[in-house]
Order: structure tokens, then C-alpha cells, then sequence
């Protein structure tokens, strides 16, 4: 007589299938789903941390930004500012309210424009700008010394900014660079006009000086991408793997 075989499941075994959803396939899952939560998370609370988005009120920095652009600024004392650098800044002698120019000569500078061709110059040396709104007349012709710690803004669209060359009789214009908050590294709405702010070289031929770095923002908004991107796939993928399974257990004989 022969004698069959008894297999016996305690209580601390497994199922199959809990078994099968632990293997090679379920672990490469997991590991996706937690870098892609690791990149999301990640990216967002670096630009969370550094950057403040600033609405753009006036057309005074046209068309680099323009009137109803939202920015994303980097956060900063002003000590590493720059020249060409765009930056958000309050001023109580002008106004105490946010203002949003690019920095054209920094401490020690002695900036102006002349009545011949009127073209910006730094420390006599002529600055070709091509961010302006227009080339040509800028305006009246003036010539200031810039104080230690202090800045000299114009806004790209000369013909229509209220910056230094209006506060000429306090300071010569000249902001302190502590009060900017922030460097101004792209611009996110509209969608259409969105993308980064990338550093002018007009200014190297002052001093051979080049605009300052670029910030974590375009790896931190990849991060993000990437992240979000590698959660969706993941999980969508999951969910079709597990619908098969479902289905072909459904259609095995009983």
C-alpha cells in the first residue's frame, strides 16, 4: 500500500503567494518607491529651504522679467553679490518697499554714463549690455562713486525704471548690500516663460570678475522630476504585474 505524502503548514508559514511578493521583483519595487520618495522629498525641501518666490510687479526689468512673472530667488545677505547680478532688495530711502534691479557696480566702483554714446561704463570701461529692453540714450548723464558695502541698481528697461539714477542725491543711489534678500535665478510662472536666469558675462571685461555660480535650483527641480516621475512608473507598473497575477490565478482550473 502506498502512503501519501502529508505537507503541514504551521501557523508561522508563509503563503505562496506572501512569499512570491517578497522576491526579486517586489524588492526592486520597493528600493524604486524609496528613491524616487528620497529624490521628491529631497529636491523640494532644497528649494523650499533656499529660494522665495517674488511677484513681478512693473515692467521696469523687461524683458528679462516682466510685469505678472513669478521668480524664484535665492536667499542671500549680499555679501557674495555681484555685478550683473539680478537681485530683491527694500530700501527704506526708497520706499521700504520690494524692488526687483540688477547690480551694475559694487563697492569701490565708480559707474556712469556719458553724453557721447551714453553706453553704461565701470571703472571707465565701456559695458555692453545685451539684456537691455533697448540699446541707445539711457538717460541723463551722471557719474557716481560707489561706497564700501554699498550697490549701484539700474533696471534692464532704462527707459522705464525708477532705480539709482532717481536717488542720485542720497548715497549717489546706492543701496546697501545688505539689504538685498535675494538673488533672482529663474522664473516660473507664466509656464510659457519659465526657465532659469542664467548670469550675464557682460561685466568680466571690468575686472575679468564673471557673474557668480549657479545655485542647487536645476538639480533640486530634476530631483523632483525624477523623483516624482520614478514613483509614478513604479507604481503604475506594480499595479499592472499585480492585475496580471490576479487574472491568471483567476483562470487556472480549480
Amino acid at each position: 500500500m502506498s502512503m501519501s505524502s502529508v505537507v503541514e503548514r504551521t501557523a508561522g508559514d508563509p503563503p505562496a503567494t506572501a512569499r512570491r511578493r517578497r522576491g526579486p521583483g517586489a524588492v526592486v519595487q520597493g528600493v524604486l518607491l524609496g528613491l524616487g520618495l528620497v529624490l521628491l522629498i529631497g529636491g523640494f525641501a532644497v528649494i523650499a529651504a533656499g529660494y522665495r518666490p517674488y511677484g513681478i510687479p512693473t515692467d521696469s526689468m523687461a524683458p528679462t522679467v516682466q510685469a505678472g512673472d513669478t521668480v524664484l530667488a535665492r536667499r542671500t545677505d549680499g555679501a557674495d553679490v555681484r555685478r550683473g547680478d539680478v537681485v530683491v532688495f527694500r530700501d527704506a530711502a526708497w520706499g521700504g518697499r520690494l524692488m526687483v534691479k540688477r547690480v551694475v557696480a559694487v563697492g569701490g566702483d565708480t559707474v556712469g554714463v556719458g553724453t557721447g554714446d551714453q553706453r553704461l561704463t565701470v571703472n571707465g570701461r565701456p559695458v555692453d549690455e545685451p539684456y537691455l529692453a533697448a540699446q541707445g540714450a539711457q538717460g541723463a548723464a551722471f557719474s557716481v562713486e560707489v561706497p564700501p558695502g554699498r550697490l549701484f541698481l539700474l533696471g534692464d528697461n532704462r527707459l522705464g525704471s525708477l532705480d539709482s539714477r532717481v536717488h542720485l542725491e542720497a548715497d549717489g543711489g546706492t543701496v546697501p548690500a545688505a539689504e538685498v534678500e535675494a538673488r533672482v535665478e529663474a522664473t516660473v510662472l507664466p509656464f510659457g516663460r519659465a526657465g532659469l536666469l542664467t548670469g550675464t558675462t557682460a561685466f568680466e571685461a571690468v575686472d575679468g570678475t564673471g557673474p557668480a555660480g549657479p545655485g542647487p535650483l536645476q538639480p533640486a527641480f530634476w530631483a523632483c522630476v525624477v523623483g516624482a516621475a520614478t514613483i509614478l512608473a513604479t507604481t503604475s507598473v506594480g499595479g499592472v504585474v499585480g492585475l496580471v497575477r490576479r487574472r491568471r490565478r483567476a483562470a487556472r482550473p480549480r
